[in-house]
């Protein structure tokens, strides 16, 4: 027997989006990748000055933050793939 929230997630996984609203779905995911991608090359530019401490603590933040939010636009994008009709 599987637990409610297997079978909602099971369920959910197996629905549509519907194509208007994937459509404006896959412009937000866009312009989020846009905005990710400023981040990612600030950090970038930081990690190549010559920073003291804390700053370095900081930027090593910023880093695990800019991935995760890579990882999570990256799953975001494919599960609209996955559940646009085609």
């Amino acid at each position: 027997m599987s637990e409610p929230s297997t079978a909602v997630s099971s369920a959910a996984s197996s629905q549509q989006i519907p194509e208007e609203l994937a459509l404006e779905i896959r412009r937000m995911a866009h312009d989020l990748s846009n905005a990710l991608e400023i981040i990612v090359q600030t950090s970038y530019l930081l990690s190549m000055a010559e920073l003291k401490e804390p700053a370095t603590d900081w930027l090593r933040m910023l880093e695990s933050g800019v991935n995760k939010a890579l990882e999570l636009n990256v799953q975001l994008r494919t599960y609209i793939k996955q559940h646009t009709p085609k």
